[in-house]
């Protein structure tokens, strides 16, 4: 509606000073040359007040953006004017500069409610832009690293240096544990870095938590956990070894006195000796427990070199088809790209995932059409990884998380060491093995 009357009134002046000008030369051509300078004379008056209503418009349009601009949302524009068009027009940039103080208001009150959210939070909370300033840190992250206020990265050196160099060599993705010490106590942080743009700009948000309540209650977990597997195992093997000791002194005593060799009926002594036989094989079973729980204690550090990962496979997938009694499945390799390499200990690496690929086989025994896949490659972190899949019946959920504690098994057979031990050596290699199970069980190995 605004721009309709202007775009009549300017039409209607600009007609006017054509008519104007027509005139001005009609009477000049035909010798009547006062009338013809006194038309000029309005014709200039016209084009005067033409340039001075636009530029009115035009200066009343600036001054409103201006003030928009430097958030200014007083500036009001007067709106009984006997102008119909230039009344109209300021009725509505009235309106708009009210229009948006109320979103401008909203945004601020959104942009408070975020930032309280932020200052409540029980994760520390910074934005570092690519010069190291710190435009934002919430009091949380100051009061983790005990430091306030915090400006720029460099503030980190007077915390700890070893802080430092991981903030300032930080990338998004990368995530780490740090230990933080002071006079108080001891912090494990966990630090997560993404990357976020901000007016075209590219900043790093960090993420940092303290992790030391969760790591003591998985610490207790996990002694909770192996306690209970340790004190099943050691009654399992000592349990017998009581009962038939016990039965074997009865033998021996009548009451509190002793009986003689030579005075015992024959079945008693060969009871005697098949006792001891099974004491002697229950205190072997004892002592092959205990050297297993030495030998997951005494995994020695990798010795790490560069390994083309599709040699790696094909050594692995070699060794499970010689050690294979089943036939009915297949294995497979895949490596992408074909180059890749990975800088591991071999033997070590070699020995999980046979391990893997054994506890593969084991449940597809009643399979008919088993795989079993061997996958190397580069995750979205940029970060190496092996993966051993198989289509077999799965991990139950119940025990998922029990697979990996020392000496838990659900065999018959072994010592339920080979997960546990599988997860230490991967520890040392600074990696992680993670498993997922449903229709296919798969167990991811990640390396640094």
């Amino acid at each position: 509606m605004v721009s309709k009357h202007i775009y009549i009134q300017l039409v209607l002046r600009i007609i006017l000073i054509t008519l104007t000008a027509l005139l001005a030369g009609f009477l000049f051509f035909s010798e009547r040359y006062i009338l013809s300078f006194v038309i000029l004379f309005l014709l200039v008056l016209q084009t005067y007040f033409l340039i001075y209503y636009v530029n009115q418009t035009n200066r009343k349009i600036a001054y409103f953006f201006d003030a928009i601009k430097n958030e200014d949302f007083t500036l009001r524009f007067p709106e009984k004017l006997s102008v119909q068009s230039l009344k109209e027009l300021n009725h509505s940039l009235n309106m708009l500069n009210s229009l948006i103080q109320d979103i401008h208001l909203k945004k601020q009150a959104q942009e408070q409610f975020y930032q309280e959210i932020l200052k409540q939070a029980d994760i520390g909370i910074m934005t570092i832009n690519s010069k190291g300033h710190i435009l934002y840190a919430n009091p949380t992250i100051e009061k983790l690293l005990n430091y306030h206020p915090l400006n720029h990265v460099k503030q980190l050196k007077q915390i700890d240096e070893s802080l430092y160099s991981k903030f300032a060599d930080l990338k998004p993705f990368d995530s780490s544990i740090h230990q933080l010490t002071n006079e108080r106590e001891k912090t494990e942080l966990a630090i997560k870095a993404t990357a976020v743009n901000v007016e075209e700009q590219s900043h790093l948000l960090v993420v940092v938590q303290d992790i030391r309540k969760e790591l003591d209650e998985r610490e207790t977990d996990s002694w909770v956990k192996l306690i209970r597997v340790l004190t099943h195992e050691i009654m399992n093997t000592i349990t017998p070894i009581t009962s038939i000791s016990e039965s074997i002194l009865k033998y021996y005593q009548l009451g509190e006195t002793s009986i003689a060799g030579k005075d015992l009926p024959e079945r008693h002594l060969k009871s005697t000796v098949k006792g001891l036989e099974v004491i002697h094989e229950q205190g072997n079973d004892l002592m092959n427990f205990v050297q297993s729980y030495r030998k997951f204690l005494s995994v020695p550090e990798p010795d790490r070199e560069l390994v083309p990962a599709s040699k790696l496979l094909e050594k692995v997938s070699l060794l499970l088809e010689e050690q294979s009694k089943i036939e009915h499945f297949k294995i497979e390799t895949l490596v992408a790209p074909k180059d890749l390499e990975l800088f591991i200990d071999v033997k070590q690496i070699t020995q999980v995932l046979v391990n893997l690929g054994k506890n593969a086989k084991q449940s597809l025994a009643a399979q008919e059409d088993g795989k079993i896949k061997f996958l190397a490659g580069v995750d979205k972190k940029d970060k190496k990884f092996i993966q051993v899949w198989d289509n077999g019946p799965g991990i139950p959920s119940d025990l998922i998380d029990e697979i990996f504690v020392p000496f838990f098994t659900t065999k018959n057979t072994g010592t339920g060491i080979g997960l546990s031990l599988s997860k230490q050596i991967m520890r040392l290699h600074r990696g992680t093995i993670q498993v997922t199970s449903g229709q296919q069980t798969i167990f991811t190995l990640t390396f640094d």
